[in-house]
């Protein structure tokens, strides 16, 4: 098994993980997320987690890349593994930065592709098509399905502009709240 110190490598500027034996630099990146808020007349596709962290609390359909596939491929893949969806991508709808766990994540304006046909997946209790006032807003699973949310509430149609990002009370993704 490796031996591994923390040190500043050579042409580097930060402390990483090196071994001992061998010199192989260990970097630890943020990994990438990507999901979708997908509508249907005025109604948003949430999941109710069966997983931890924060299993029994509602998401939107996403989850980490995984190596070989691209964004939007990894954002219509979370929709089937979570909601047994089909869906089709709009747009980037925000990027948001969470420093705290080392995420950055892209979320999607998205359509279901045919009829809104879905069921729980594996990862998912139930899921299931919210009006807006209806979102259990005191159940959220994470402070960035608040985020997405409400930034398709700022352009629930029609052309995207620049993607959106955090919040300027969290301009790192450092808080825990998804509260306002």
């Amino acid at each position: 098994m490796a031996d591994f110190i923390r040190e500043v490598p050579d042409g580097d500027n930060r402390e990483r993980a090196v071994c001992r034996d061998c010199g192989h630099i260990d970097y630890q990146n943020p990994k990438i997320v990507a999901g979708a808020v997908v509508v249907h007349d005025g109604k948003i596709l949430l999941c109710r987690r069966a997983i931890e962290p924060r299993r029994d609390y509602w998401t939107l359909p996403a989850g980490y890349m995984e190596l070989g596939e691209t964004v939007e491929e990894g954002a219509r893949r979370e929709a089937l593994e979570e909601a047994e969806a089909d869906i089709t991508l709009e747009g980037i709808l925000a990027i948001y930065s969470i420093s705290r766990i080392g995420q950055v994540q892209f979320m999607f304006r998205a359509r279901f592709t045919n009829a809104p046909v879905f069921s729980a997946g594996v990862e998912s209790l139930e899921v299931g098509l919210f009006a807006w006032d209806d979102i259990p807003w005191d159940r959220l699973a994470f402070p960035t399905v608040r985020w997405a949310l409400e930034a398709w509430r700022a352009n629930p149609t029609g052309v995207l502009g620049a993607p959106l990002g955090n919040p300027a009370s969290d301009p790192r993704g450092t808080g825990r709240s998804g509260a306002p």
